[in-house]
């Protein structure tokens, strides 16, 4: 069998030295490596020989299978080589540089805001997209007979009890309760994040956008306290004087409320699409924090009192960049992104 095996050592090495087709490569590798070459069918010879034999033999097996392995591994990489070679390619050409994203322009300005309310003093919170009937309702005075939900009836999912349901949530109020149960008063508060409305898409209008919700809740908390801080809020992100104007709003989550607007900066107050030719946009519904909104999270309405606001964050960074369709900051369009 000593002879067998170099033989077969030395047929397979002169078949691979007389090769010149890389695709005959597979079906000689085939025929002395295979479960059923060559190699294999000295195995099955090994297995009858004598005791005695067998570690000699063995180490002579084991020997011409690794020489065969090896010749194997230098006709393959001597093929790859010509490969190579005949595509003249030149190896000192720089590669191709992978594209770097850009961070989207909602979570720039999201950044931006988060560090102006962190200078001061607020909490920046996070909640869950997918919420309950309570959270996004009931304890907001929204009960389940009140008009206000039939504007904010939206996309309902599996789960939740059936007095209970489940939703992606229509703002990011239902943390005003959630942040005052965790974590009592006094609190100051920010929380941005996605929200769900079943809209018919326009301009000024999409299913899903941002927003970025504020409450500050302690003893003797007014409108005025509201104002400058909204003052504060505008100045540091477009980085000049804004013109605004404040007029009623009814939010059974406030009161009294407020609708905040900011003249359109596309336009400049002449009238266009986004601001639906009034030459305003409508940016922050604000207002003092409901009693009952208080009492939900656990605050006593009479001894604490507060104002909330639901900054439209999508709308605000149209603003900021003049974007005229908000439909393009979910298009995905990356000629789009990179501008920013």
């Amino acid at each position: 069998m000593q002879k067998e095996l170099e033989h077969l050592r030395e047929r397979a090495k002169e078949e691979l030295k007389t090769l010149t087709e890389q695709a005959d490569l597979e079906k000689i590798k085939i025929k002395y490596l295979g479960r059923k070459g060559e190699l294999a069918e000295m195995m099955k010879k090994f297995k009858e020989l004598a005791q005695a034999e067998r570690p000699k033999i063995g180490a002579l097996l084991n020997e011409v299978k690794i020489d065969i392995e090896k010749a194997f591994h230098e006709i393959t990489k001597s093929f790859k080589s010509a490969t190579v070679s005949s595509a003249n390619f030149d190896v000192t050409l720089p590669g191709i540089k992978p594209e770097r994203g850009n961070i989207h322009p909602v979570l720039q300005v999201q950044r931006e805001l988060e560090d102006l309310f962190r200078s001061m003093g607020f909490k920046v919170l996070d909640g869950p997209e997918v919420e309950s009937e309570f959270y996004n309702f009931e304890a907001l005075n929204i009960p389940s007979w009140h008009p206000a939900r039939e504007s904010q009836d939206t996309f309902y999912v599996k789960g939740g009890a059936s007095d209970n349901r489940l939703l992606l949530r229509t703002h990011t109020s239902p943390m005003q309760v959630r942040a005052l149960q965790q974590y009592g008063v006094p609190l100051r508060a920010v929380v941005p994040g996605r929200v769900f409305r079943y809209e018919a898409t326009d301009a000024s209008h999409e299913h899903t956008f941002w927003q970025m919700e504020g409450l500050v809740v302690d003893k003797d908390i007014s409108v005025s306290h509201l104002i400058a801080t909204m003052k504060e809020l505008l100045q540091g992100i477009f980085y000049r004087e804004v013109e605004v104007r404040l007029r009623p709003g009814y939010f059974p989550f406030v009161e009294p409320g407020f609708e905040l607007d900011i003249k359109c900066f596309i336009c400049g107050g002449t009238g266009c699409s986004v601001c639906k030719q009034r030459g305003w946009v409508e940016l922050l519904p604000c207002g003092l924090v409901h009693p009952k909104v208080l009492e939900a999270g656990g605050v006593d309405p009479k001894e604490y009192s507060g104002f909330a606001f639901g900054l439209g964050l999508s709308r605000l960074v149209m603003m900021r960049y003049k974007i005229d369709d908000i439909r393009l900051l979910l298009g995905g369009d990356l000629r789009f992104l990179k501008q920013f």
